[in-house]
C-alpha cells in the first residue's frame, strides 16, 4: 500500500467532517407509508479534509499526487483521526485537490475530499459484550497509559 508522506501534516480541524453513503434505500407508498431497507452493508465515507503546508511541504505533496497517485487514482494508507482515534485509513482522492491557495508568506492551503474504503466504526463485538469500555474508553486509555508503563520500569 503507497504511504502518506512522512513529514506532511496532518489535516486541519477546520472544516474537518466524514460523510457516509446512506446504506438504506427507501420507498414511498400511495398511503404515504415509507418502507426501508438496506442495500449495502459497507458504504464508503467521505472526509472532507484540509491541509496547511509550507513550500517544500506543498512541493511535494504536489509531486506525491501527481506521480505517485497516478493523478490521484491509486489507493494510500492515509492517517486521519476519527472517533475511534488516529489511525492509518485507506483512502484515495474522490476528485483533484483544489489548492494551492496562498494563506500566509510562505503557507499553502490544500482541500479535499477523499473515499474511505472502509467506515471508521467499531467492530460488532465491542457493541454487544463492552459497551461500557467503548463509552469509558477515554478513561480505560488514560489509566492504561498513565499507570501500566510504570509497572514494566520496576
Amino acid at each position: 500500500m503507497i504511504q502518506y508522506p512522512e513529514g506532511l501534516p496532518y489535516p486541519l480541524r477546520e472544516g474537518y467532517d466524514m460523510n457516509t453513503t446512506g446504506p438504506a434505500a427507501h420507498t414511498p407508498l400511495a398511503n404515504g407509508q415509507i418502507i426501508s431497507r438496506r442495500r449495502f452493508s459497507n458504504v464508503p465515507t467521505f472526509p472532507s479534509v484540509t491541509w496547511e503546508m509550507d513550500d517544500g511541504q506543498a512541493q511535494l505533496f504536489m509531486a506525491w499526487h501527481q506521480y505517485t497517485l497516478n493523478e490521484g487514482v491509486e489507493w494510500f494508507d492515509c492517517p486521519l483521526k476519527t472517533p475511534i482515534g488516529i489511525d492509518s485509513y485507506q483512502a484515495k482522492f474522490k476528485e483533484m485537490y483544489s489548492g494551492p491557495t496562498l494563506v500566509g508568506i510562505s503557507r499553502w492551503r490544500f482541500r479535499a475530499v477523499l473515499q474511505l474504503l472502509k467506515r471508521p466504526i467499531i467492530d460488532k463485538d465491542w457493541l454487544l459484550y463492552a459497551p461500557e469500555y467503548v463509552l469509558h474508553s477515554n478513561i480505560f486509555d488514560r489509566a492504561m497509559n498513565q499507570e501500566w508503563p510504570r509497572h514494566f520500569d520496576d
